[in-house]
């Protein structure tokens, strides 16, 4: 009789073992579960965090790299403003002496105008109209608060060069001469540098020269007309550079 119970209390136990076990299993897999989205939300916050600091190792490099570009451009403005300095002290440098040179040029001036003007009152009388007229502009344009004194300057060298030209080359215009002191005519004028002035008449009949001792024209032996035609021709480049032969203006002339 004992017998027939024990099975039947070993299928009690295991019966009420089974709802316990399942109850443990259970219970491991939800810790694991959680353990384990536990570990993903840990991992994706170390991810985060991994990113973060990687983000944050970028940014720290790139200001980095801002702060040595502006280290190398500080000193270059440090090396501009220096030279700017030393640039500011050398105008102002120049400066002073602008205005000693100026003090000193504006007088030059007057005393180049001053030559100027004895040169063409003693000079043989090429051009003399134009001549006279260039000095009384230039004259007339040194009061003129309008224009430079550079510029003043630049025309007044540049009547001294037409002055050299005038020495050194052939050339002929057409002007008025006066004869005897008192008759005026009409007359092709040529000149060779200061060496030779000639004049004639408009049909190139009647021959001058110019006697730089007495300050007067003195007329031509008629002998010269071929050379002096042949001069004409040159200075008008109708003919090829040839030689000339003319009369000097430097002694008296020679008379018919």
């Amino acid at each position: 009789m004992m017998n027939l119970f024990k099975p039947s209390l070993a299928l009690i136990s295991i019966a009420f073992a089974l709802p316990i076990q399942a109850n443990t299993l259970d219970q491991a897999k939800s810790i694991q579960n959680k353990t384990n989205a536990a570990s993903a939300a840990s991992q994706k916050r170390i991810n985060k965090s991994s990113q973060a600091s990687i983000e944050l190792q970028a940014d720290i490099e790139q200001l980095t790299e801002q702060v040595k570009n502006l280290e190398i451009y500080r000193n270059h403005l440090q090396a501009l403003v220096e030279s700017q300095q030393q640039e500011m002290v050398s105008l102002d440098a120049q400066i002073e002496e602008i205005k000693h040179t100026r003090q000193g040029i504006v007088p030059l001036m007057y005393q180049m105008l001053d030559g100027l003007q004895t040169l063409i009152e003693q000079d043989k009388p090429i051009r003399l109209q134009a001549r006279t007229e260039r000095l009384e502009k230039l004259k007339t344009l040194m009061p003129r608060a309008d224009v430079s004194d550079a510029e003043k300057f630049r025309r007044i060298l540049e009547a001294y060069q037409i002055e050299m030209d005038y020495g050194t080359k052939l050339g002929s215009y057409q002007g008025q001469i006066t004869l005897n002191g008192e008759d005026t005519v009409d007359a092709d004028i040529l000149y060779l540098g200061r060496t030779s002035l000639i004049a004639r008449n408009p049909n190139a009949t009647q021959y001058w020269s110019w006697d730089q001792s007495q300050h007067q024209w003195q007329p031509l032996n008629i002998s010269y007309k071929a050379d002096i035609d042949n001069a004409y021709s040159l200075a008008t480049k109708q003919i090829a550079p040839t030689l000339l032969n003319l009369p000097v203006s430097l002694a008296n002339a020679e008379a018919n």
